[in-house]
């Protein structure tokens, strides 16, 4: 399988995240790559390139032209204020109140963001425009025949709606692989979402779309984050309603539960005759990772990588979430393996 990856998401590495009312090294951090990278190696799946310099113009297809511009300012911005940490919001704009862009970079955080563990970094808006090119030049090996590749990208993607950022993730790295797919040709794409946590910013994105179909297995919203968007009853809207589907299941989830909700959603897929699959592939269903209360073990993200596999469609895997450390990298090449050997 053809695997791309860049060394400059190590520009962003945030010090500190708000968890149980406390400031902690985030979950999402460097060392989760290089976990990954040693497996993969010692599995001997090394076909390893950098990605092609970013195609911004694939980036503004999905995200809000504002959006960027505050995350490519942010940082400088934050500085001229006289602020020395990181950026984490102080007031968000929830519901009364006015959903205005602010002039003061405090205000312009607190519009852009919607959940307040991600802080922005230096390094941040290169690391996170690092990623998008690792998912484009992947998709664009698919495209191209290759039938399956692996970006692993980070910061991962899947929270990031089209003008908004939070859940680690800044610029949506499956949407942009997938309209890149569209704008090359493809009638229909799907996006299966396997992460624990719902894919938020993806549903959002291609809600009223019936040209991609979004499949999300995830934890019941109303048990763990983002606890606004996951439900079973969202569906979709006008043009995109039935293409938007939600398998949410609650504490304790075992695989019996889990692959049951994914041989549905594969055959939710394999009717909606997709001309390519985008696999947002976290792994934090795991049952050890700290964030997660699902309990899959190693053996079962093999099972997964056969049954998406069993599709035989054109794959691109990009990577997502996954937070017990020293089973990332057997987790989600489990998947990539199985998928391979299927």
């Amino acid at each position: 399988m053809r695997i791309v990856f860049s060394e400059d998401h190590r520009k962003h590495f945030a010090q500190g995240e708000v968890y149980g009312g406390e400031l902690v090294t985030p979950f999402e951090r460097p060392s989760r790559m290089e976990y990954i990278l040693r497996e993969l190696k010692r599995r001997k799946m090394t076909d390893i390139v950098p990605p092609a310099r970013l195609d911004m113009k694939a980036v503004k297809r999905v995200h809000d032209a504002g959006f960027l511009d505050f995350l490519r300012t942010a940082w400088d911005e934050w500085q001229k204020a006289g602020y020395r940490g990181e950026i984490l919001p102080t007031a968000i704009p929830n519901r009364s109140l006015q959903q205005r862009i602010p002039r003061w970079i405090d205000g312009k955080v607190g519009y852009y963001i919607h959940s307040v563990e991600t802080a922005i970094t230096a390094g941040t808006w290169e690391a996170a425009c690092a990623s998008a090119a690792v998912a484009l030049t992947a998709q664009r090996l698919v495209a191209g025949g290759a039938g399956a590749a692996f970006a692993l990208c980070r910061p991962p993607g899947h929270h990031a709606h089209d003008d908004l950022y939070g859940g680690y993730c800044f610029l949506n790295n499956a949407a942009i692989a997938a309209q890149a797919f569209r704008d090359q040709g493809a009638a229909r794409v799907a996006i299966l979402d396997v992460d624990f946590h719902h894919g938020n910013g993806t549903q959002d994105i291609f809600y009223d779309r019936a040209d991609v179909l979004f499949c999300s297995l995830h934890g019941n919203p109303e048990d763990c984050y983002p606890h606004f968007l996951g439900y079973k009853d969202e569906t979709g809207k006008g043009k995109g309603e039935g293409f938007n589907v939600n398998y949410p299941m609650g504490p304790g989830t075992g695989f019996d539960t889990w692959g049951s909700a994914l041989r549905k959603a594969l055959a939710r897929i394999k009717a909606y005759k997709p001309d390519a699959l985008v696999v947002s592939l976290g792994v934090d269903a795991f049952k050890d990772d700290p964030i997660s209360f699902f309990k899959l073990t190693s053996a079962d993200f093999t099972r997964a990588g056969e049954a998406i596999a069993r599709l035989r469609l054109p794959t691109l895997f990009v990577m997502e979430g996954g937070y017990a450390i020293e089973a990332i990298g057997v987790n989600t090449v489990n998947v990539l393996e199985g998928f391979e050997n299927a």
